[in-house]
């Protein structure tokens, strides 16, 4: 790709952006819009606002930005929970980072790409210049400026460290501050028991209480029974079978020591779990086995490996668009149109990136499926398995896939031989720096601005209010799908390393990405999105290990660079990067993963408050028959209701929560 191909993508996303921009500036102010712009306000206020027609509601505005800017990070918490500001942090986090490498990248690193051995160099035909004449590919072999190269990754990576340690800091210790200053909710004293070992004399309950009541006698309160039915033939039968129970503690410390012991001699039978939400329950595993969760597990895998196999066919049509030459091979009556030269900067520098993004649009919903039949309980659970799921395919099917050109086969062997990984990278990633450059774009620049527009929820509210008088009604307030957003965002961190010392000029369009990220998220996470659960910032590890994998992938990549550009000192003196690397990673894996996997006991024993909850249990079944929604269920006594969740095939002995003890 030319510098000129490159300048005509960043237009059509540069025009793309101020058109969403426009729009979104003047479409908010129509009071009708306020249910697809701002319905996390609208349901709040349960009403929409209506206002007089005046000419500023026609005009574009950036007042919407300022608003976005203004709450602070406390504000922000205290609106929209830890799980959005970890979000947001990904912003800023990835800004200290690429403005440091910017720093480098432009001011060092990228003249000496540019000039190569030469001390000046005529920009008259500037944009006719390949891309590559930006990369490290232009330096020529054994030259002692690509000791600069070597001295900038070992800086860079330093500095990524840095901040992650920092950040990693300072999330832990909201996360724990988070627990403290939330209020005690039932769904924290209790836990879920899932292979419960039947008994010929006792009913299932009896199994359950007497277990509890003697191997945790001073802190087991009390349990709730879950059943699972067939289909219902007629109402006076019923057939079920024990599937698990709910076990409520008188603290939340009671109920932690009772998560973290293995509580039957046989591993897959009294298996606990915390109890999910009732807003982040997700019934169907409830009642499965463990023979059915490992099957499904096993399913999981093997549908996720046959997705990325797949993926490969639409990787290798973009791949061919990059290069005229394959297309006029394929398609040699399309020879004196590509010899047109917008339409060849078009097809070469913006088209391949757009259809590789369409492409991967399919790819979350597919994940969210595949996670949701892998024995998942609760709804955030999901989402972060996804979340993991969508960051793999990604890295796999839009970098390695694309960096290594050839065949499937030839991806398979080139990982059957570690030793020549690095070379292979070496040779691959720096060639395709033009594409993820036009990637970036295409993908961030464009695809960020969209989300601001909204345009799909937009067509939808346009096409209710001709059906209906007021759409308000049934008006749901969307969550942010993290399992999407996050693995785009730090995808993203993943280019930013990867091609800091090799192609810097990708660095300046990853900062405007972030910067555009950093408001137009904000804004959304303000007046858009409602949290549909909180797992207290569980989401950040996903971001920390996909970085350090990032930097490890830097260092193979340089290690084969340097022994290519015939610098095998350098080469070598790469290596104890990836240890040094490792062994920060382990530290941190030590010192603050454990936080997020579990409350400790310290935390427990300064908040641990005596369950509030006391429960009552009435016997009788409740039958439900195709009802999406929630029901309460209440009595005189009840102050506050449990959420029971309608579904045809479950039914629980209702528990009543009293706040008198």
């Amino acid at each position: 790709m030319i510098l000129s191909a490159l300048l005509t993508s960043v237009g059509i996303n540069l025009g793309l952006c101020l058109l969403f921009f426009t729009l979104y500036s003047i479409l908010r102010k129509q009071p009708g819009n306020r249910i697809v712009y701002a319905p996390r306000l609208v349901e709040k206020e349960k009403k929409s606002q209506q206002a007089d027609f005046s000419l500023e509601r026609l005009l574009p505005s950036p007042g919407w930005v300022r608003q976005a800017w203004e709450p602070s990070e406390d504000e922000l918490l205290s609106t929209v929970g830890l799980d959005a500001v970890v979000f947001m942090h990904i912003f800023t986090f990835s800004l200290k980072v690429f403005t440091v490498a910017g720093i480098i990248g432009i001011t060092i690193l990228l003249p000496i790409n540019f000039l190569g051995n030469q001390l000046s160099y005529d920009f008259s035909d500037l944009p006719n210049k390949s891309l590559d004449s930006f990369s490290i590919s232009n330096v020529d072999d054994g030259s002692n400026r690509l000791w600069i190269h070597f001295c900038a990754a070992y800086v860079f990576t330093g500095v990524v460290c840095y901040f992650l340690y920092q950040e990693y800091s300072y999330i832990s210790s909201k996360r724990v501050s988070y627990f403290y200053s939330s209020k005690p909710q039932p769904h924290q004293f209790t836990l879920l028991v899932r292979g419960i070992p039947g008994s010929s004399r006792s009913s299932f309950s009896e199994v359950v209480e007497s277990f509890f009541k003697d191997y945790h006698p001073s802190t087991y309160l009390s349990h709730t029974v879950i059943r699972r039915t067939s289909k219902i033939q007629e109402l006076t039968i019923l057939r079920c079978y024990l599937a698990a129970a709910f076990v409520s503690f008188n603290s939340r410390y009671g109920a932690a020591i009772a998560l973290h012991i293995q509580q039957g001699v046989n591993p897959t039978e009294w298996v606990t779990e915390q109890a999910p939400a009732p807003q982040d329950v997700h019934w169907p595993f409830f009642s499965s086995s463990f023979m059915k969760r490992w099957i499904c597990k096993l399913a999981v895998v093997v549908a996720c490996i046959a997705l990325t196999i797949l993926f490969l066919i639409p990787v290798v049509i973009v791949q061919g668009l990059t290069h005229l030459d394959q297309l006029e091979t394929w398609f040699p009556f399309l020879k004196g149109v590509l010899n047109l030269t917008f339409i060849s900067q078009v097809i070469t520098g913006y088209l391949p990136s757009l259809i590789l993004q369409l492409f991967l649009s399919f790819v979350p919903p597919i994940m969210i499926m595949f996670s949701s039949i892998q024995g998942h309980i609760s709804l955030s659970n999901i989402e972060k398995s996804a979340c993991s799921k969508v960051w793999w395919f990604t890295v796999w099917n839009n970098f390695f896939a694309n960096a290594l050109s050839g065949t499937a086969l030839y991806h398979v062997q080139v990982f059957l031989e570690p030793k020549k990984i690095p070379q292979v990278l070496a040779e691959g990633v720096p060639a395709q720096a033009s594409f993820f450059i036009a990637y970036v774009v295409t993908s961030g620049w464009t695809s960020i601005s969209s989300e601001l527009f909204r345009m799909f929820p937009l067509i939808c509210s346009f096409i209710s209010r001709l059906c209906c008088h007021n759409a308000s009604d049934d008006l749901e307030v969307p969550s942010i799908p993290y399992h999407s957003e996050i693995p785009r965002v730090i995808f993203s961190v993943l280019l930013g390393i990867t091609y800091f010392f090799l192609a810097p000029l990708i660095l300046p369009f990853l900062l405007v990405y972030y910067c555009l990220g950093y408001i137009i998220y904000r804004n959304q996470l303000l007046n858009v999105y409602a949290p549909k659960f909180e797992t207290g910032g569980k989401f950040w590890p996903i971001v920390h290990n996909s970085t350090i994998f990032s930097l490890l992938l830097m260092h193979v990549i340089a290690i084969g660079i340097f022994g290519l550009k015939k610098l095998p000192l350098a080469s070598s003196l790469v290596i104890p990067l990836p240890v040094l690397t490792l062994l920060f990673n382990e530290y941190c894996r030590k010192r603050f993963l454990p936080i997020f996997e579990a409350y400790p006991t310290e935390v427990y024993w300064h908040n641990n408050e005596i369950n509030p909850y006391r429960v009552t249990f009435y016997y009788k079944p409740y039958f439900w028959l195709n009802v999406r929604h929630l029901h309460k269920l209440s009595c005189k006594c009840c102050i506050l209701p449990m959420l029971v969740y309608e579904r045809t095939e479950y039914f629980v002995h209702c528990a009543v929560f009293s706040e008198e003890r």
